[in-house]
């Protein structure tokens, strides 16, 4: 039987970024059942067109390998006044090319926000969907998964809050049945 393998993508650089410790907790939980990898973009550059090249630079074929490698993909985004983080759309930028052959055309793509705002990262997170359909990725179509005054519901570095690690935990096994499906390019 095939073991799943998941890519986890934290939108914040920060040290302590909520975003990657629901990764991890992710990833915790999951364990037993699929590997499951969380890329941090501290090392890919702005994304300047004449640097997108073959062979691409080292922080930028480390994302596109990682992303083609995984049989799916978990973003998770803050909310930076109302939008994604330049961070994660520069990122989704490089990871978009080479145009028309990019490795998240057709890839199964879980997404969710956090924040600690009531919120949650709404509007964040319907900025990182359409980005990622404007991209072709193949969004797990459920209900928003938002984490709204996040900072109340870590400890110790994993997400502690029942309610929503389970609701996250169901759009993960969404996306592992997905992930199992054969791939379907764009149009």
């Amino acid at each position: 039987m095939h073991r799943p393998k998941l890519l986890g993508i934290s939108g914040s650089l920060r040290r302590d970024s909520f975003n990657t410790q629901i990764l991890e907790s992710i990833k915790q939980v999951i364990a037993d059942r699929t590997d499951f990898d969380v890329f941090r973009l501290n090392e890919v550059p702005l994304y300047n067109q004449d640097l997108d090249i073959a062979p691409a630079i080292p922080g930028v074929a480390a994302l596109r390998d990682a992303i083609a490698e995984a049989d799916g993909v978990v973003i998770a985004t803050p909310e930076f006044n109302y939008g994604i983080p330049g961070v994660l759309k520069n990122a989704l930028d490089w990871a978009s090319r080479p145009y028309g052959k990019a490795a998240l055309i057709g890839k199964p793509v879980l997404t969710f926000s956090s924040s600690p705002a009531f919120t949650g990262g709404v509007r964040a997170q319907a900025q990182l969907n359409e980005t990622l359909l404007a991209i072709g990725a193949r969004l797990i179509v459920r209900p928003q998964t938002v984490i709204a005054e996040v900072h109340n519901k870590l400890q110790n570095g994993r997400l502690a809050d029942t309610a929503s690690l389970d609701f996250l935990i169901a759009g993960v096994n969404d996306l592992i049945t997905e992930s199992a499906q054969p791939a379907r390019k764009a149009a």
